[in-house]
């Protein structure tokens, strides 16, 4: 009888070659092993086999080894402190390579068995002879302090660090300011005073030396200097003008990342610049990087964008002349393009729009379809903006109508909506080409758009009754914007055309206020039926009333976000155009959230209690539309002591407890079941509106409407009031 002998695995191969006696076996046994962590695979088993091949003079084989214990050393922390004897002999190598290697992998292993040993080698290597030990180790003094600050402030790390800030080595200044800046954002972060040692104060001897040391640092040194730059708040003017003068330089760096941290710093404190004759020179330098920027690839292009529309709604002067270059290429992605759309219209003025209005007129040719319509808006945007190219936009834009391609031409309607609002009674000759192309719409917004055209220029267009009455027929099918578009379009219609619009306006108020399950469309169709029913001239002064000119705002964000913005530009911050707080740390679980949690869940309680206080008041309010003085209730229990009663019921008693699977129908369930005299009788005001279970009916029209000055609008007939108001409120919600 024969037995077959178990299949070991990959990782018992790779066991067995790591503990050979020949070098190189091992060596390329450690390769396959950091290979296989890189796809993903589960090498952890290994630990004490990668570990024992640990003290080696092969500094490529040391730094794998290295490479693997940072991977695993959160699942082995037993195991790591079998590595610390090696780590501190490492620190005293005689090759400095070697010694910063270990003092690197040291903090960033990351296991609190190992910190306490991290210390004295830390000591050391702070006050190595070689500047790339020095500078390694200035970066571990910051991991540290995220792990325990405390023992970064009880073995004088801080000072230290402060010391060397003044360091021969621009690279080791670098890397210190890099250091202190990340401990002085936690700091902060977690609520330190301004005195607190973890703070990085930037004094003017700490200035100078740092813009001694930025044009000799690596790419990483000059953005970390800069950054703290940004930060420096100057005693006077003199100070903003050198800093401002030993910064640009800096704009002809090659890489994009050092050009933006420059013009962050510039922009800063350019505002302190009291002359205009500097400000003037800045923006001039600023311009050919920004420039430069753009022939980088898409995605560093978009990012540069994205920076570049922040700087222009602070100094809009800044590219003024350079229009050219946001011209779309063929080969452009689609954010890319979008975003040279918006910036090519921030610098749209009356000396470049002619070459701008050819280029938009290209794009809306072009096969993407998103792209088209944010050229016609464009198009629309230059017309708002820029009053002498009104006439050539909307020349352009009844080209592209003549083109007779649906999106275009739904889109150009939309446009055209905004130029009638900028420029009212200007250009009513286009009405008529508009209104032919009625059949080639069918987006709610294109419709929507043409009704209020239409609408506005009643009494300009002959069959505007006939136009309108095509979308009253097609009213219920119709989308909300556009029902409550055709709503106002008929009403307005009516006060310019009292005498052949009667019957339209009639049977559009008793389709919205019969058939519409839109409570906005509704709502709208009520006021407007009181208006014409009571008082046609105060309906006349509302409908009718002059809309003041619309007009493109400066910015897309506030004034006081987009100072701040401009202090974070080469950030997401800056990408994104919103402030830090809103998408930084959400992702992160940490010992005060879960604490946090704890508090919330007392929070939900209370808030639970106020619901109940809230459905307790509703129960004892009279009518919610009866504004007459009413005595209050008596007997009844109010606040606390209602949520007491409401505790008897099984679905309070659940609220309560945070068992409840649908508390909203728990509520109403509350409401509806304990109700008395005043729930039974709290809809009469919606009764009186006629809008019982939601399906009002007023009653038909018996004579004809006549002019505004003898209105005759039926209004709708009260009806009674509803019998079961528990049913009626689950019908509300």
């Amino acid at each position: 009888m024969s037995f077959r002998a178990q299949k070991k695995g990959e990782n018992y191969e790779l066991s067995v070659d790591l503990n050979s006696e020949y070098r190189d076996k091992r060596k390329d046994a450690i390769k396959r092993t950091i290979a296989s962590m890189t796809v993903g695979k589960d090498v952890s088993g290994l630990f004490p086999d990668v570990l024992k091949n640990m003290q080696t003079d092969d500094l490529e084989q040391k730094k794998l080894v290295y490479l693997y214990l940072m991977n695993y050393a959160k699942t082995q922390p037993e195991l790591v402190i079998l590595a610390v004897n090696t780590f501190v002999k490492d620190t005293d190598d005689p090759n400095p390579l070697v010694r910063a290697l270990a003092i690197r992998t040291m903090g960033c292993l990351r296991a609190e068995k190992i910190i306490d040993y991290l210390c004295d080698p830390l000591q050391k290597c702070l006050r190595d002879e070689n500047p790339y030990v020095r500078k390694t180790a200035a970066l571990c003094v910051a991991k540290l302090y995220d792990l325990k600050p405390d023992l970064v402030l009880d073995n004088g790390f801080l000072e230290q660090l402060h010391e060397m800030v003044s360091d021969s080595n621009p690279m080791v200044v670098a890397n210190t300011v890099a250091a202190l800046t990340d401990i002085h954002t936690a700091a902060t972060g977690a609520g330190c005073l301004p005195n607190d040692p973890a703070v990085f104060v930037i004094t003017s001897t700490i200035l100078n030396k740092l813009l001694i040391a930025l044009n000799e640092c690596s790419e990483w040194g000059r953005v970390a200097i800069l950054n703290a730059l940004a930060r420096y708040t100057p005693q006077d003017d003199k100070e903003n003008d050198h800093i401002c003068e030993r910064v640009v330089p800096q704009f002809q760096h090659a890489n994009g990342s050092v050009v933006l941290a420059a013009v962050k710093v510039v922009m800063i404190h350019m505002r302190g610049v009291r002359r205009e004759e500097l400000v003037k020179q800045l923006i001039r330098k600023m311009a050919p990087p920004l420039v430069t920027l753009l022939s980088s690839p898409p995605e560093v292009q978009w990012v540069a964008l994205r920076n570049i529309n922040l700087l222009l709604q602070k100094r809009p002067d800044i590219l003024s002349n350079e229009m050219r270059v946001f011209f779309c290429k063929y080969n452009d992605p689609l954010y890319v393009k979008i975003e040279k759309l918006d910036i090519m219209v921030r610098l749209a003025s009356e000396t470049n729009v002619d070459a701008l209005l050819s280029e938009l007129k290209e794009y809306a040719s072009e096969v993407d379809v998103d792209f088209v319509r944010k050229s016609i808006k464009a198009i629309g945007q230059t017309a708002v903006k820029i009053d002498a190219a009104a006439d050539r936009c909307v020349h352009v834009l009844l080209e592209l109508i003549n083109s007779r391609v649906s999106y275009v031409v739904q889109e150009a309607v939309v446009v055209m909506k905004d130029i009638f609002r900028k420029y009212p009674s200007t250009y009513e000759g286009v009405i008529p080409t508009l209104c032919a192309n009625l059949d080639e719409l069918d987006e709610p917004e294109a419709k929507a758009s043409l009704i209020w055209i239409i609408g506005e220029y009643a009494n300009k267009i002959d069959n505007a009754d006939e136009l309108l009455s095509i979308f009253v027929e097609s009213f219920t099918e119709e989308s909300n914007p556009v029902q409550l578009q055709t709503l106002t379009a008929v009403v307005k219609l009516f006060l310019t055309k009292p005498d052949s619009s009667q019957a339209i306006v009639q049977r559009v108020l008793n389709t919205a206020t019969k058939d519409c399950d839109s409570p906005d469309v509704r709502d709208r169709a009520y006021i407007y039926w009181r208006l014409l029913s009571t008082d046609p001239g105060a309906a006349k002064s509302v409908v009718l009333a002059p809309r003041p000119p619309i007009s493109i705002p400066r910015t897309t964000v506030a004034p006081g976000l987009l100072e701040e913005l401009l202090g974070e530009i080469s950030s997401l911050a800056s990408v994104y155009h919103k402030p830090p707080e809103t998408f930084v740390g959400r992702g992160r679980v940490s010992a005060e959230s879960v604490q946090r949690k704890g508090a919330d869940l007392s929070d939900d309680l209370s808030s639970t209690q106020k619901a109940l206080q809230t459905v307790a008041a509703g129960q004892q309010s009279e009518n919610l539309l009866d504004f007459d003085d009413a005595p209050a209730t008596e007997g009844q229990p109010s606040g606390l002591a209602a949520t007491e009663v409401f505790s008897q019921t099984p679905a309070a008693a659940n609220l309560l407890a945070g068992t409840s699977s649908n508390p909203l129908d728990d509520l109403v369930s509350i409401f509806g079941g304990s109700g008395g005299g005043a729930a039974a009788g709290g809809l009469g005001g919606f009764g009186a509106l006629g809008l019982g279970g939601f399906a009002p009916a007023p009653a038909p029209a018996t004579q004809a409407l006549s002019p505004i000055s003898t209105p005759a609008i039926q209004s709708p007939p009260p009806q009674q009031a509803p019998q079961q108001p528990q049913d009626d409120l689950l019908g509300l919600f």
